[in-house]
């Protein structure tokens, strides 16, 4: 009864896919000889996704691409042996770098009474003019831009595009803002319903599963995507890929019109290249609204 309890409280208080990495709920075990009751750490769930490195510990396959996860080394061909298995392997292995672009909105108005009124002001408009001089200016040859379907996020975008003539743009739903889990610490100014976290956070997991991970196998050469979506998204995101406690993710501040530039190597591996830049812009041109 107190694991189907903690199990219920955990599930109010995850994200919806993020739960697979953050159990930690404690249930009740054997009591001690003193009469009290030993806690232990709880074993995760089915839908947790089986059992993760300790805290600290790299879990190197934790997009599911990992080749050797991939492979079924039960049906190897005994004659062949390793040979066939490396063959197998090399045709999953990812040989392109991919580098991500997380670039926050720009100023908008925040007393819209709906989403479709809460557009960019003119001091954003100036602030997403500024990103997209930054961003040219790298002298990358960009794949594609990924937008939230949100009003301020469409604004930003199609500014930002101007500087970055013939790259596609694709509208999504997955990357609005939202509540994508309860952070520790709580803070006072801001407290969701936990109905909230329970249908934002499955959301904006599923947009860190589908957009963040290692280069596809085919991919032979690296990539440039640029994602323009929100301060939340963006947060939970870096924490995520760099496998930190996502609960964190409120204790990180982003500025309207910053680039945040992840970068996902073949292996795997992840490194966080900036954080909220905006040292292009001038400091009377910065916000954080």
């Amino acid at each position: 009864m107190a694991f189907r309890q903690a199990l219920q409280l955990a599930a109010c208080g995850l994200a919806g896919g993020s739960a697979a990495v953050l159990f930690s709920a404690v249930v009740v075990g054997k009591p001690r000889a003193g009469g009290d009751a030993e806690p232990r750490p709880a074993e995760p769930p089915a839908w947790a996704g089986g059992a993760r490195p300790g805290p600290g510990v790299w879990d190197p396959n934790w997009d599911r691409r990992e080749p050797l996860s991939l492979i079924n080394v039960r049906k190897k061909n005994v004659e062949s042996g390793e040979e066939e298995l490396a063959s197998k392997l090399d045709h999953y292995k990812a040989k392109a770098t991919r580098h991500i672009f997380l670039i926050r909105h720009s100023q908008y108005h925040v007393d819209g009474s709906l989403e479709k009124d809460r557009t960019l002001t003119p001091l954003g408009r100036e602030q997403a003019e500024l990103t997209g001089l930054r961003l040219a200016s790298l002298g990358l040859k960009f794949n594609k831009i990924v937008h939230s379907s949100m009003t301020r996020a469409i604004e930003t975008t199609d500014i930002i595009s101007r500087h970055l003539p013939g790259v596609c743009k694709v509208s999504t739903d997955l990357l609005r803002e939202g509540a994508p889990i309860e952070p520790d610490p709580p803070v006072s100014h801001w407290k969701p319903e936990a109905v909230q976290y329970y249908e934002d956070g499955a959301r904006i997991e599923a947009a860190f599963r589908n957009y963040i991970h290692r280069a596809d196998a085919r991919q032979e050469e690296d990539s440039y995507e640029i994602f323009i979506c929100h301060a939340n998204v963006i947060r939970y995101i870096v924490c995520r890929a760099l496998q930190f406690p996502p609960e964190g993710w409120l204790r990180l501040s982003l500025n309207n019109g910053s680039i945040t530039h992840l970068v996902i190597r073949p292996n795997g591996r992840v490194a966080l290249r900036t954080l909220g830049d905006t040292g292009f812009m001038p400091p009377d041109k910065i916000t954080r609204s």
